[in-house]
């Protein structure tokens, strides 16, 4: 293979190489920080900056050695670096989240920002490569704007091939660590094609090794063991099991538990309680039918089951995965469910069916789809009510931060002629929204009714529930800035404990 050969091969793995990388790093951060607009926004501006400063790197490096030796020494290196990034970056970011649960922007901000350091260093390493190409297979001035353009093309090409490999094959059916690692082995591989030396073959035998080891086992955590773990389509999940018993379903290495479940208990003394009761605040018969947007392994789903067994129940869950764990692992049944595996809003949307309740649980840890809490989205869901129906939302909230609630109970109120709230939780407030009066009373009354074990949870949430909060701004499909007004709830909550 001649020398312009060989360096549109380098040119080509290497782009692939640099735009899977941003694919995998924004899959890499997901599980901790989420997968919003302002995670993408950092992902590709780290990226962006790491590729412009290896352009100017490289441009020197390549006058001071125009070889291909030179050319691919480079590639090894970001190779080896490319393949140390899903190892290394796992420590600083459970530091990253430690710092967020006990709010210390300071170190989550530093350990936030080391993290994409870490990402951004084989990337810069990458951005070097362009303009050595460039160097070394320009011959003359004459054909410097045929030559550079190909070359950037053959890169621009493998770019694309690299997004979609990384995102419709290599991350789906391999993992993120194995994405990064099979992208480190193709730049080792024409590092040691090019550079010839037995030396430079050890790079991609190392790499093939990390390959081959098992990416997860059974192990312990420090409330329990893991009995069941995955990486799916959407996030990564387990299922950690208590001495006690007690499973949960952790979501985003942990930091934020989905379901809950206990061998022969069905109330939680948490949040997923509060749907149970909630609905006989709105209509003295409760809800004989009720849609759960985002009902993961079935929390709410096993309880209405046993309290309300004559209920219908729409289950909905984006993740497949979770419906499939929930019937495994944590009884996820009722006499008359139907799960569906789809996204909530277009769910809604597609159903032609009624309901006395629709409940919203549907998070992304920490932010909630914004797509989920719009006026648009409440006026869609009023229409798939019965008449005398009702909206709840779980809102997961920093603690002593009302913005987002405010803006929700706004929202919502722009829609519906009542809304009121729970504030079951320091964390957790439920927002229940109708067109008929929300009546305290009336909860109090039907939980003479309900079975003894759920009267006392509907009469303190009959005590808890309030008017309102004022002061929110009503969203819209078209301005919906959930991932700041969240990020600045953390920052401002950062802010007041650092005082």
């Amino acid at each position: 293979m001649d020398d312009r050969r060989s360096v549109a091969l380098v040119a080509a793995v290497v782009g692939a190489a640099s735009l899977g990388a941003e694919i995998a790093a924004a899959r890499l951060l997901a599980p901790w920080f989420g997968a919003s607009t302002i995670v993408w926004a950092n992902t590709i501006a780290t990226v962006l900056v790491a590729l412009s400063g290896g352009y100017w790197v490289g441009g020197r490096l390549a006058d001071r050695d125009p070889t291909f030796a030179g050319l691919c020494r480079l590639v090894l290196v970001a190779a080896a670096l490319m393949a140390a990034v899903p190892f290394v970056a796992g420590p600083f970011l459970r530091v990253s989240v430690d710092a967020l649960d006990s709010v210390q922007a300071g170190a989550f901000v530093g350990s936030l920002l080391a993290v994409l350091v870490l990402i951004a260093a084989p990337v810069l390493v990458l951005g070097c490569v362009a303009p050595y190409a460039v160097r070394l297979s320009v011959r003359t001035l004459e054909e410097a704007g045929r030559t550079s353009g190909r070359l950037y093309a053959i890169s621009t090409l493998g770019s694309l091939a690299g997004v979609f490999l990384s995102a419709l094959v290599l991350i789906p059916f391999l993992g993120t660590r194995r994405t990064f690692l099979v992208f480190a082995l193709s730049l080792g591989l024409v590092a040691a094609l090019g550079l010839r030396r037995r030396v430079a073959g050890v790079a991609p035998a190392l790499v093939l090794l990390l390959i081959a080891l098992p990416t997860g086992t059974v192990k312990a955590t420090s409330q329990g063991h893991v009995i069941w773990e995955s990486e799916t389509d959407y996030q990564y999940a387990r299922v950690v099991q208590a001495d006690d018993g007690e499973r949960r379903l952790e979501l985003n290495e942990g930091q934020a538990v989905h379901s809950v479940y206990t061998p022969g208990r069905w109330l939680t003394d948490n949040y997923w309680d509060e749907p149970l009761v909630l609905p006989f605040a709105a209509n003295a018969a409760g809800a004989r039918s009720i849609a759960i947007l985002g009902s993961a392994a079935g929390t709410v789903v096993r309880a209405y089951g046993h309290f309300h067994p004559a209920t219908r129940i729409d289950a909905v869950e984006i993740d497949g995965r979770l419906t499939e764990v929930g019937r495994r692992l944590f009884d996820l049944r009722a006499p008359h469910l139907r799960t569906h595996a789809a996204d909530a809003r277009p769910w809604l949307r597609a159903t032609k069916q009624r309901f006395d309740v629709i409940y919203v649980d549907a998070y992304r840890q920490p932010y909630i789809p914004f797509y989920l809490a719009t006026k648009e989205f409440f006026a869609l869901a009023k229409s798939r009510l019965n008449p005398g129906g009702s909206v709840i939302v779980n809102v997961g909230h920093p603690a002593d931060s009302p913005r987002l609630e405010q803006v929700l109970s706004a929202t919502m109120g722009s829609v519906f002629g009542h809304v009121v709230r729970d504030p079951a939780q320091d964390v957790n407030t439920q927002l229940m929204a109708s067109d008929v009066p929300l009546s305290a009373g009336r909860l109090r009354a039907a939980a003479a009714r309900m079975d003894p074990a759920l009267a006392p949870v509907a009469e303190a949430a009959a005590d808890r529930l309030a008017p309102a909060l004022r002061g929110g701004r009503v969203y819209t499909d078209d301005v919906a800035p959930v991932e700041w007004l969240i990020d600045a709830s953390i920052v401002q909550v950062a802010a007041e404990g650092s005082r």
